[in-house]
């Protein structure tokens, strides 16, 4: 295919809560390409989870509000029947959920779960589909697949478990993965194994993802690009490199000043103060500025993304004056 596997335009969810309207995602927009990784960056709370969540239908219709479009494989996604995005959720586009001891049913094995799916997409028959399931708890690195498909979710760790979540997500083969927080709860050495194993499937399979995560530290080294995102906007996009070794935004860089670092010289951390704002009041104009040290007049008025460099671009006044 040419073009961007995925392509989202002007993304708005709103969402009624007791509190007011929830402008969860407010304008976003990106690409992912067919191969490559993007990581989307940010706060809890910024809208990540909740922009994937649209894409696929997966937000309850009766409280919120998708606009915009996300254009998968030429398919619009934006605005279809439910009864349609079940062809696409599952077989041609998987998702790794951020708990999955909440995600899993605690009352079907992990087998079970996995050959739904591809009976339901696939049309295997029982026999097949068990072979598949064990097959695919061998691919992401489960010990004796053959005994783990009959247990349960609480039977198994938080990384099986986690292992468990990919499998069925990539189970249908997919050609886009989401993995929205797929190491949350994780301890270093099992983050770093499921990270591989994504890694390795994304090489194997040519599939693209889309990486969630609030940790800058898992987008280095596996995402080709990254989309930085604040209060439901995205504040600062860029190549992987180019933002690590150019970060623009000032909210971006109190990311980076926010991240301990193990060589070097030791340098005392410097927290973003304040907190993220709430969704139902977004501050005007730039909605980084309560907390930005580098706020000025100007920033009373909302920005656009701006350009600072070849394919890096951030939503902030400052960006003036600074395109090649």
């Amino acid at each position: 295919m040419t073009g961007p596997m995925l392509e989202v335009r002007d993304l708005h969810v709103q969402i009624a809560s007791g509190s007011g309207l929830v402008r969860a995602v407010d304008g976003v927009s990106f690409e992912v390409v067919k191969g490559d990784a993007l990581g989307l960056v940010g706060e809890s709370g910024s809208g990540k989870s909740v922009s994937t969540l649209a894409l696929l239908g997966l937000l309850p219709s009766h409280s919120s509000s998708v606009t915009g479009s996300a254009v998968f494989a030429g398919q619009e996604l934006i605005g279809t029947p439910d009864r349609q995005l079940r062809s696409v959720r599952g077989a041609k586009v998987g998702m790794v959920f951020q708990d999955p001891l909440v995600s899993l049913n605690p009352v079907l094995t992990i087998g079970r779960q996995i050959t739904e799916t591809v009976r339901t997409h696939l049309g295997l028959s029982r026999a097949a589909a068990d072979q598949r399931a064990v097959e695919l708890l061998d691919l992401v690195g489960i010990a004796a697949p053959a005994r783990r498909v009959h247990a349960y979710p609480h039977e198994l760790s938080a990384g099986m478990r986690q292992r468990a979540m990919i499998a069925i997500a990539l189970s249908c083969q997919p050609d886009l993965l989401i993995a929205d927080e797929p190491t949350t709860a994780l301890d270093v050495t099992v983050q770093a194994q499921i990270l591989e194993v994504l890694d390795e499937l994304r090489r194997r399979r040519g599939m693209a993802v889309l990486l969630i995560t609030h940790d800058l530290g898992i987008v280095a080294g596996r995402a080709d690009r990254v989309a930085v995102m604040y209060a439901g906007q995205i504040v600062e996009e860029a190549t992987t490199a180019d933002l690590f070794a150019r970060p623009s935004h000032p909210y971006t860089q109190g990311l980076f000043a926010s991240v301990p670092r193990i060589t070097g010289p030791v340098q005392r951390l410097t927290p973003i103060r304040g907190t993220v704002p709430p969704p139902t009041a977004w501050p005007d104009g730039c909605r980084f500025r309560p907390r930005c040290p580098q706020a000025f007049e100007k920033s009373e008025l909302p920005p656009e993304l701006l350009p600072v460099g070849p394919d890096h671009r951030m939503r902030c006044w400052l960006a003036e004056g600074k395109a090649p």
